[in-house]
């Protein structure tokens, strides 16, 4: 995979040095110039180096003659995600991010990726794995294979495909294997992160322990799910519901073959013939804004849904985003074999 680095090219380079990187670069051919700082400066394509040599320039000229100045660019953490499907649906496909400082720190190709999300992504994959021994005896759930990676690979890459690049990883058991496996990130064009839980943490205590979040808002997910889920709808629902907390729910239909009978204090009101009523179950993927992570304690053992029941209590707003794509929570050895049959036929791109 093309790492965002490929893209840059520092200022005062000759035009010789960037036709051999534009070459290299096929069809995503397009430079960002930067300076020593790799703070940006401009772009330079395969029509501006023609432009520039109809003018008279010649491969031993400086780029800077012949870039432009003022390139499209997204900030980092910034929630504008009407620009993020402007560029995304136009004629910018490949663009620079920049920090606050200007630097470029990465380059989105909207041919590979689906969006660029403000969100910063906790994967919590500290658990034992007990209902899955012996297969986890010597590996870690989320590195247990199926298909041709490892299960939290799949639910990694599925985040990175719409954009998120600030990962935190929470390990416990034999987390050296899962540090050793990913790194940090370099090879799939994010970052990561580890948090260690010295004792159990819940479901999502160990979120507490991340001090330097790059975004406004948050996404926690179990490391062992397999899903298909559009996670820019997700955030658009969330956003349009100026929701608090978001939770991923999975309906559930349950069909009663008789009549029900309504009834109070055993007088009967009404009744339903063969009556459908659906239940929501959590998901385990949650969304929220980052002001809610100061309902979570320290270093104390606490789940998601702990978190849930202290923002209901207090007057904040939490809501579900029914989700009725593939989602599996890999739990159970008969839960790896239908994921092992059906990874051959979900659609995750």
């Amino acid at each position: 995979m093309r790492v965002y680095k490929d893209h840059l090219i520092l200022s005062g380079s000759k035009v010789k040095q960037a036709l051999l990187l534009l070459n290299e670069l096929s069809q995503d051919a397009i430079l960002f110039v930067v300076d020593a700082d790799d703070k940006l400066i401009g772009a330079l394509t395969d029509g501006d180096v023609r432009r520039g040599l109809i003018k008279g320039f010649t491969i031993d000229s400086y780029i800077d003659e012949i870039i432009q100045d003022d390139p499209r660019y997204i900030t980092k953490g910034e929630n504008n995600l009407e620009k993020i499907i402007e560029y995304r649906e136009g004629d910018f496909r490949i663009v620079p991010v920049v920090d606050e400082n200007h630097r470029v720190v990465n380059v989105i190709n909207f041919r590979k990726i689906r969006s660029y999300l403000p969100i910063d992504a906790v994967i919590m994959a500290g658990g034992r794995g007990q209902r899955l021994q012996p297969l986890t005896d010597v590996t870690p759930k989320p590195l247990l294979i199926v298909g041709d990676k490892a299960i939290m690979e799949h639910n990694l890459d599925r985040l990175a495909l719409f954009g998120i690049d600030d990962f935190w990883v929470s390990v416990k058991y034999l987390g050296e294997q899962i540090e050793a496996y990913f790194g940090q990130g370099i090879k799939k064009n994010i970052k990561i992160e580890y948090v260690w839980e010295d004792e159990p943490l819940g479901t999502i205590g160990a979120v507490s322990q991340i001090k330097n979040f790059e975004h406004d808002y948050i996404l926690v997910t179990n490391s062992d799910l397999l899903t298909n889920i559009d996670y820019e709808q997700f955030f658009l629902e969330f956003i349009k519901q100026d929701a608090d907390l978001a939770v991923l729910t999975i309906p559930y239909q349950v069909n009663i073959p008789y009549a029900v009978l309504e009834t109070i204090n055993g007088t009967v009101k009404s009744f339903k013939e063969k009556p459908t009523y659906t239940y929501y179950s959590n998901g385990g993927i949650y969304l929220m804004k980052r002001d809610m992570l100061k309902h979570i304690p320290k270093d104390t053992f606490f789940n998601a849904t702990d978190l849930m029941d202290e923002l209901i209590k207090s007057d904040l707003k939490v809501i579900s985003y029914p989700f009725v794509g593939y989602w599996l929570d890999v739990g159970k050895h008969e839960d790896f074999e239908k994921a092992q049959k059906d990874i051959n036929y979900i659609k995750f791109k």
